[in-house]
């Protein structure tokens, strides 16, 4: 028998110190960002101050940037163009109080970003809250943007308001009127299950498209009520809303019969699987088509908290989701809900 000592397995210890390392860094990294971004901010207050007394023009921001270069070679990042960007930065977050609010946790790159691809304070407001809370890249931001994820979720929120009763008003913001799934890369003739197999393959995509709060549960779950058992298709949670979500799909077209079902698996869940401290769950039938009007009949009456929505498996251009949330808002000033229906 060998008397020989047995080595010790330090990996639980030495992963606690490479956490340690890892928060620091990222506390180090937030403190750099938060300091240049503060920087930023102050020069581009000067600088419009200036440009609005109307003392200061492009040559002289030219000759400033020069000049910068000339007494502190070392320092990056202040060419004219730059400086005009931090002049449009304070100029653009201190526009309104929703924007000037907003804690200063991006990078500059998402910043430019936000200023250069968003048309409105609205839209840059809504891309700079998301950006923060789901913790997206600056390529992760500008492909929400160029997937007018914005106008989506505006759409959903005008079309809801329509229906009575459909959602808590915690839940405005949260769903979308059609989810973007280009990504999965599915032919025009396709099953349901081809569709499960194909979200579930690239879930993480599945998620960003969500959009934040979202957390998988499981797929195929399994419902029993009597005798008898029953399949949902997709069921997450939602962290914010403290709720399960249910996902019911649809390769075709939306139909009221399909209300039925989704009402029952959410009775389902809520009877079975909600925890005390947990909101009611809510129902998501995503479908391939849907008209807006029988969706409107279908949940007028509907009492458990449910939406349609579309997929849509190519962009659809931000300029005819821009004319349709137009024509629906228009329509809402025209036609607007009772005090009655409203409680």
């Amino acid at each position: 028998m060998s008397n020989k000592p047995q080595p010790f397995n330090h990996h639980g210890e030495f992963s606690e110190i490479l956490q340690i390392i890892r928060s620091g860094r990222a506390k180090a990294y937030e403190a750099i960002n938060l300091a240049l971004l503060e920087t930023y901010w102050a020069v581009g207050a000067y600088l419009d101050r200036k440009v609005s007394e109307a003392a200061w023009g492009k040559g002289v921001i030219r000759h400033l940037a020069e000049w910068l270069q000339a007494q502190a070679p070392d320092v990056r990042g202040f060419s004219a163009q730059n400086l005009w960007r931090m002049k449009q930065f304070y100029q653009t977050f201190s526009a309104t109080p929703k924007l000037s609010a907003l804690p200063r946790v991006l990078s500059w790159t998402h910043y430019c970003t936000l200023m250069g691809q968003c048309k409105t304070d609205e839209e840059r407001y809504f891309y700079a809250l998301s950006a923060q809370k789901a913790g997206w890249s600056t390529r992760e931001l500008e492909q929400q943007i160029n997937q007018a994820a914005f106008e989506r979720t505006q759409l959903a929120e005008v079309k809801l308001s329509a229906v009575p009763r459909v959602l808590p008003d915690a839940a405005i913001g949260v769903f979308k009127d059609s989810y973007l799934l280009d990504f999965l890369s599915l032919p025009e003739r396709h099953s349901e299950a081809d569709l499960q197999t194909a979200l579930l393959r690239n879930l993480r995509q599945f998620l960003l498209e969500l959009g934040d709060g979202f957390a998988f549960v499981g797929e195929k779950v399994r419902v029993q009520v009597g005798n008898q058992d029953f399949e949902l298709d997709l069921l997450f949670f939602h962290r914010d809303l403290q709720c399960l979500v249910a996902f019911e799909l649809k390769t075709g077209r939306f139909e009221p019969e399909h209300m039925g079902k989704l009402a029952f698996y959410l009775e389902a869940l809520d009877r079975d699987r909600k925890r005390p401290h947990e909101n009611p769950s809510i129902g998501v039938l995503l479908c391939r088509s849907k008209d807006d009007e029988v969706v409107e009949y279908a949940l007028s009456r509907h009492l458990s908290p449910a939406m349609v929505a579309a997929y849509e498996t190519q962009m659809i251009p931000k300029t005819l989701l821009a004319e349709k949330l137009h024509e629906w808002s228009q329509m809402l000033q025209s036609h607007p809900l009772d005090d009655g229906d409203q409680a």
